[in-house]
């Protein structure tokens, strides 16, 4: 494994217009960030791919469990919806997290996500145990203090320390012992108010999650489309948490963007449409890149499943090693059998009958119809991180090259790229620019709805290659002396710096082929 330093991949994604701080000239906002002009168009093609082979064309039209078609509808739903909708999904009573502050240095940190460096042969000697958050600065600080201590140590994790252990716990960061707090629960949803003159009767909530505007739109969506279960309903769009401690760039944020599916279906095939979805989600990011060792399926051990998946076929999360969880990985996407826990809540909630009748099921009459049944669909849900994707994406596409004019390029698949091809003329004279924009307007006219199409006429080829390479760009045409007379180019592949000559009245096909090629 190679391992990749995250501190270039954040300058470069800074120095190209990839990803900036949210609000930088005024200090920044933590746990918010803004994409530049590559970011948001790389952003854009990821959300795209994946509404592509979703909505418009559900698994390349590869069939189901059930050997037809798969069908998934869109939807848009508000962030903002009815306060109740957060009552009973359960968010405003149990949507939160322990939470521990440090009375020294007011630093408050995620209960769960502290671990403690101990003495490996179990004796403290009167010494405190050091306290720190994995992935961090205080990890590494935290670790050579206890080794001066101890000698060898071990870790754990800070919920397995006794609590009269605690009055000996050095936190992160601070000077003396026993400053953690007793752990507290911290609702993570961000709260408004709906109406120009609203009080307190008038609270609502930016939305955690958008999974519940497809279940609250269930009943809407059968009675006004001819879908039938099993179905999935997919929509992408913002979501809202008040992450005590955001770090890691963009991995986790206070603002991220979701693409989730809602597969619809009845509970006797829930464990197929499982397996199907969790095989089918691996293999997509897969073939947009990130494949190999970096990329993992786990599935959900039974003490992990979330309140709705207690009793369902399984849940499993794709995981991507980043470089600031290696060798471990983060979550990337998750594929969980809900059951119909979130449909049953709303049904009662709201006093309002969700059942789907399905005409092909129940008894076998005499006349050879079915007496149909009516049931609660179970969901098969595979949410993805939209800006966690861009992120692997960006870690995955990161190399280092010491013998390219820019060391650093980006390696993007075709289909992401947020520049499909750059067009040059070698230099800025005997008719090269004319023929060169000319070339350029016809690829725009072709390629404009999945990236942009450079002209650049400036600086030494070189430099010109460098900067798009650094952009992630596969493809460079340049014009030079021989075109006018041969009526060919020379075009540039970013990943091997190899060139080749094509002819230039098939330079747009040539590329066409290229970007759709899986």
């Amino acid at each position: 494994m190679t391992s990749k330093s995250m501190d270039k991949i954040m300058a470069l994604a800074k120095r190209r217009g990839f990803i900036y701080q949210a609000s930088e000239i005024y200090g920044g906002l933590n746990g918010f960030w803004d994409y530049g002009p590559l970011g948001a168009q790389l952003k854009k093609n990821l959300r795209d791919a994946w509404w592509q082979d979703v909505v418009l064309l559900p698994c390349g039209g590869a069939p189901g469990p059930n050997g037809e078609p798969v069908r998934v509808v869109p939807l848009d739903s508000t962030i903002i919806q009815h306060p109740k909708v957060w009552e009973a999904s359960g968010h405003v009573a149990g949507f939160s997290d322990p939470m521990v502050d440090c009375r020294e240095t007011k630093a408050r940190y995620r209960f769960d996500h502290l671990f403690v460096f101990v003495p490996a042969d179990g004796d403290r000697k009167g010494k405190p145990l050091f306290a720190y958050q994995p992935g961090t600065a205080s990890e590494a600080k935290q670790q050579k203090k206890a080794e001066k201590a101890f000698g060898e140590t071990k870790s754990v994790a800070l919920a397995s320390v006794p609590r009269d252990d605690w009055t000996h716990l050095l936190a992160p960061e601070a000077e003396k012992v026993g400053s953690l707090t007793e752990p507290r629960a911290f609702n993570l949803m961000f709260k408004t108010y709906v109406g120009a003159t609203a009080t307190e009767e008038d609270v609502a909530y930016l939305r955690p999650e958008t999974a519940q505007g497809i279940f609250v739109q269930f009943k809407n969506v059968v009675d006004t489309t001819r879908v039938r279960v099993p179905f999935g309903i997919a929509q992408t769009g913002k979501a809202f948490r008040n992450e005590v401690t955001p770090r890691n760039f963009t991995f986790r944020s206070r603002e991220f963007e979701q693409m989730e599916i809602e597969f619809f279906c009845h509970e006797s095939e829930a464990a197929d449409w499982y397996k199907f979805w969790r095989d089918t989600r691996v293999a997509w990011w897969k073939s947009l890149g990130l494949a190999g060792e970096n990329l993992q399926l786990r599935e959900h051990d039974r003490d992990e499943l979330a309140h709705y998946a207690k009793n369902g076929a399984g849940t499993s999360d794709i995981e991507y090693r980043f470089p600031f969880t290696a060798p471990g990985f983060g979550e990337l996407e998750g594929i969980a059998h809900r059951s119909n826990f979130d449909l049953s809540q709303h049904q009662t909630h709201a006093r309002t009958n969700l059942e789907y009748f399905d005409s092909e099921r129940g008894e076998l009459l005499p006349n050879g119809s079915r007496k149909g049944e009516k049931y609660l669909p179970h969901v098969i849900e595979p949410s993805a991180g939209l800006d966690r994707g861009v992120l692997a994406v960006l870690c995955e596409a990161f190399t280092e090259d010491p013998s390219r004019p820019s060391p650093e390029l980006l390696k993007f698949h075709p289909r992401l790229a947020p520049i499909k091809g750059a067009v040059f003329p070698l230099v800025n004279k005997d008719g090269m620019p004319e023929m060169s924009a000319k070339l350029h307007a016809e690829l725009v006219k072709r390629f404009f709805r999945t990236g942009a199409i450079e002209h650049d006429a400036k600086q030494a080829i070189g430099r010109r290659y460098a900067r798009m390479d650094e952009a992630g760009c596969p493809y460079c045409f340049t014009i030079d002396g021989d075109t006018a007379a041969s009526q060919s180019v020379t075009v540039r592949d970013r990943d091997t710096g190899g060139q080749e000559r094509i002819a230039i009245d098939r330079v747009s096909d040539w590329l066409a082929e290229r970007l759709s090629a899986p």
